[in-house]
């Protein structure tokens, strides 16, 4: 169980991406296929390739967050010591934290609404709230790697203390 876990919490999102990408990928062609070479087209490939890739910008916002590679102005945190860039990054997650959970709050609220409608989608009929729930399941999931990157970041920051204590 333990493997299973650590596998997801490694790969969970490349995965949940990579099938995006692809399926979104495959039914595009298909869909030009279909248009310019047999004079027909598919009513719902495209709505489903534009709810795929709502999907795919989800789970890549948390992808980015647990990988640290999201767009950033270093400006400010390169003329500060070592010590205080990390402390300036746990500052950073700690605000970014917040926001995830006021998308989350509001999100939820926002899926509820959506479900007690019973809208559906126009050409393929999927229930509205599986594609609103796309912000709240991937901002859930950034909340969790950012409380991880807090962890880490604020364990980084003790360690240096521990070390020279062990030192002395």
């Amino acid at each position: 169980m333990k493997k299973v876990i650590q596998f997801l919490n490694e790969n969970a999102e490349k995965i949940i991406c990579v099938i995006c990408l692809s399926t979104m990928s495959v039914l595009i062609v298909v869909q030009v296929f279909f248009r310019y070479v047999l004079q027909n087209s598919i009513s719902w490939s495209e709505e489903i390739a534009r709810y795929l890739f709502i999907w795919l910008i989800y789970i890549g916002i948390s992808y980015g967050v647990k990988e640290d590679k999201h767009i950033a102005v270093e400006a400010i945190a390169n003329m500060l010591p070592e010590k205080g860039q990390k402390v300036f990054a746990i500052i950073s997650d700690i605000l970014f934290l917040f926001f995830a959970v006021l998308v989350l709050f509001y999100g939820t609220q926002v899926v509820g609404m959506i479900a007690k409608s019973g809208q559906l989608s126009p050409a393929s009929h999927i229930p509205m709230q599986l594609i609103y729930a796309a912000p709240v399941i991937g901002f859930a999931l950034v909340v969790i790697r950012l409380i991880q990157n807090i962890g880490k970041a604020v364990r980084s920051l003790r360690e240096p203390a521990r070390n020279e204590k062990e030192g002395a």
